[in-house]
C-alpha cells in the first residue's frame, strides 16, 4: 500500500473506532469524577481512572482527527 490510496472503510473504521473511544473515555470520566463527592468512593485510586479516561479521550480525539496516508 505504499503508492495506493488508504481503502475508505479503513477511514471509516478508524473514525468509529475513535469515536467509540471517546465514548468510554467520556463516561469513565463522568463516572469515576461524580463518584468523588461520596464519602464512601466506589474508586480507592481516582486518580488512576481519571489519567486512564483522559488518555482515552485523547486517543480517541487523535484517532478522529488524524490524517490518513495518501
Amino acid at each position: 500500500m505504499s503508492s495506493e490510496e488508504v481503502p475508505v472503510g479503513l477511514k471509516i473504521g478508524e473514525r468509529f473506532f475513535g469515536l467509540l473511544i471517546i465514548i468510554i473515555g467520556f463516561i469513565v470520566f463522568y463516572f469515576t469524577y461524580t463518584s468523588l463527592s461520596t464519602l464512601g468512593s466506589i474508586v480507592p485510586y481516582p486518580g488512576i481512572f481519571l489519567f486512564a479516561s483522559v488518555v482515552l479521550l485523547v486517543i480517541g480525539f487523535l484517532l478522529i482527527f488524524s490524517k490518513s496516508e495518501e
